[in-house]
């Protein structure tokens, strides 16, 4: 059940399809939203040298597409994600244990399972409560179609666009739960989009860091010494794991709640990837960003450069203004289009997933003395 500003939330008059767009007319949630965006962004870099040898200050945990985190405030001071354009950031937290859950949401068929694997840690059955809930990420990535002056949900959820179906399909299953969801920020579609001199839509935030002490939340960005630990196997196990059919329809595991560590669950993958990522390894700039990005038009400075680190050691290539101007013209054909490859020159090393998980152990990561994230 969704709860907003102490009052429960009910659809029986207007039909689940309409929960979203009433929630986004909300006026506190409205509010809410516009307060979040005002708010300052953090930077999170390991460069910056928060404490003394370069370590940070705190202890964070970072969630990658697709993955989730269940964190202790008595362990970890803070957790966040970032690079979700279309995706969804979600955090349910506890407000009386502070136990804190974060997931990186990518599509609607990992919102069911989703949502029970992040609430296995913060539900209390000693002490039952309403779960504060945000939702940050998502954007209009296709044009809101109009029905007598309002938004035609309906018709909306059925446009070739990813965040609306995923915004809806994650208010929808938390309003079918039996718990009790007070929803404190949705910064998601309208509420989280600016448009350039042309139209273009844009994202506004597409990163959060979360206080698992004190529960607020702050804008976010990391760069990618701050994206850790295992990063390229975790962008692997994004790329693949709906080969692994030990992870259809669920979240990728990464956090050890009970022991205070990283455990990167183990993922297959089929040799046939090899021969994707030597082809992928071909493409240009612009190939990249069509083929490799649900949102081209929006993707932050470092992700081709992340593509081409990732995929091959050879020399980049710029994007002119005469490629936005084609990306422009083509957005509405190449959003459709998602190939989840983006760690190729991995796959090439290694197109037999037993050297990265042997006997599909986890690979383990311990917080040390000097503010980082270690392989044990």
């Amino acid at each position: 059940m969704i709860i907003v500003g102490g009052t429960p939330i009910s659809t029986s008059s207007q039909g689940r399809e309409r929960l979203l767009v009433s929630l986004l007319e909300h006026p506190l949630l409205v509010s809410a939203s516009d307060s979040f965006k005002a708010l300052p962004q953090k930077r999170i870099s390991l460069s910056d040298k928060w404490g003394s040898n370069g370590s940070t200050q705190f202890k964070y945990v970072y969630v990658f597409q697709r993955e989730y985190a269940i964190v202790d405030p008595t362990r970890v001071k803070m957790v966040g994600t970032d690079e979700a354009t279309t995706c969804v950031g979600l955090v349910i937290r506890n407000p009386v244990t502070g136990m804190t859950s974060v997931a990186h949401m990518d599509s609607p068929a990992v919102v069911d399972r989703g949502i029970s694997q992040m609430l296995s840690f913060v539900i209390d059955s000693n002490t039952p409560t309403e779960l504060d809930v945000h939702l940050i990420g998502g954007y209009q990535d296709v044009t809101l179609k109009w029905n007598n002056g309002k938004n035609d949900a309906e018709n909306y959820s059925r446009s070739p666009g990813y965040s609306f179906p995923l915004c809806s399909k994650i208010l929808e299953a938390l309003q079918c739960s039996e718990e009790k969801f007070h929803v404190q920020t949705l910064c998601i579609l309208e509420h989280n989009t600016i448009r350039d001199s042309v139209g273009t839509p844009y994202p506004v935030v597409t990163g959060f860091l979360v206080d698992t002490c004190t529960g607020s939340i702050l804008p976010a960005t990391f760069d990618r010494t701050s994206r850790g630990p295992d990063e390229i196997v975790r962008r692997v196990r994004v790329s693949v794991s709906s080969e692994d059919p030990s992870w259809k329809g669920k979240l990728l595991d990464a956090y050890d709640t009970c022991n205070d560590r990283f455990q990167i669950a183990a993922c297959s993958w089929s040799p046939r990837w090899k021969s994707i990522a030597i082809s992928l390894q071909q493409l240009s700039d612009l190939e990249i960003l069509l083929n490799c990005s649900t949102s081209p038009l929006t993707e932050g400075p470092d992700f081709v450069d992340n593509e081409r680190r990732l995929t091959t050691h050879g020399s980049k290539k710029l994007i002119t203004n005469q490629v936005i101007m084609f990306l422009t013209s083509s957005a509405s054909a190449s959003l459709a289009k998602l190939f989840p490859v983006r760690v190729c020159n991995y796959l090439i090393r290694h197109p037999n997933w037993e050297e990265t998980f042997p006997r599909r152990e986890p690979r383990i990561f311990e917080w040390t003395a000097g503010g980082r994230w270690v392989r044990s």
